[in-house]
């Protein structure tokens, strides 16, 4: 039976304190990837940092920036927040596809792209946003694009004892559609086998593909061809990606698999969002 200390901080400097204090010191925000590793034997905390109920953690808001997610914003407030509705369709799609009601209520954005999962299902529609990712530690604050945060399967561009304070939705926004496609084995509360985001802006486009690499990756080739090539066969834009993702085989797909289901995604994405 695992045994460690919790504590319930009342502001950043109590948490910068607390994780600092030591080894295996894990902070906590809504806990859904964290209490599951500690199940399975992945995580053996002598420390629990609670964070989610630091006020400013919990931002949710529009203004001259653009939309700021706070790192205690659970999912389900995402999904359902207006703003993210209108101008980053992509987004809310991707938060409303991850598990059950229940979970989302729980599960928390910044917990999502921590966990550094190729197959995270906010991941993709960040990318597809040109998110930016903000950064606090005791000493400084650092941000960056969505794209340099990911440094491979379960690993990210946090140093020792930061956090994500927020995510950043930049202005000025995507003038045009957005989608997140999800394969998966079930029709709900799963694992993507292959996500795709597709997010129109005016007349070229931003793609983004998870579960198909080490870290979510734009399918520049597919990009290139819209963009800069004028391509508007839909179906051989999307046949590029094969050079743009390497999947591999496990039990939710196989690596051929992976290779036709993205490039199907990504031409139904097209199809959606750049128009018929």
């Amino acid at each position: 039976m695992l045994t460690y200390d919790y504590v319930k901080c009342e502001n950043l400097k109590q948490a910068f304190e607390q994780l600092k204090s030591g080894e295996q010191v894990f902070p906590l925000a809504g806990g859904t990837d964290l209490m599951v590793g500690m199940r399975g034997g992945k995580f053996a905390p002598r420390l629990l940092v609670d964070i989610k109920g630091l006020e400013e953690l919990q931002v949710l808001k529009e203004d001259d920036a653009g939309i700021t997610i706070g790192a205690a914003v659970t999912l389900n407030q995402v999904a359902l927040f207006e703003p993210i509705i209108k101008h980053a369709a992509p987004l809310a799609e991707g938060a409303h596809s991850v598990g059950s009601y229940a979970i989302r209520n729980r599960a928390t954005l910044a917990g999502n792209i921590c966990n550094a999962s190729p197959a995270a299902d906010t991941a993709a529609p960040l990318y597809s946003l040109a998110a930016v990712i903000n950064l606090v530690g005791p000493e400084q604050k650092r941000s960056m694009p969505i794209e340099e945060f990911f440094i491979g399967p379960g690993k990210t561009a946090l140093k020792k004892g930061e956090l994500v304070h927020s995510v950043l939705i930049p202005k000025p926004y995507p003038q045009g559609k957005g989608t997140y496609i999800k394969a998966s084995r079930t029709g709900s509360v799963d694992l993507s086998t292959v996500g795709v985001a597709v997010q129109s802006w005016g007349d070229r486009v931003r793609i983004a593909v998870g579960a198909v690499a080490p870290t979510p990756v734009r399918a520049l080739q597919v990009e290139k061809a819209i963009n800069e090539g004028g391509e508007k066969d839909w179906a051989k834009a999307a046949s590029l990606v094969h050079e743009d993702i390497s999947p591999i085989t496990d039990l939710r797909g196989s690596r051929e698999y992976r290779y036709h289901i993205a490039e199907v995604l990504i031409r139904r994405g097209l199809e959606q969002t750049m128009g018929v």
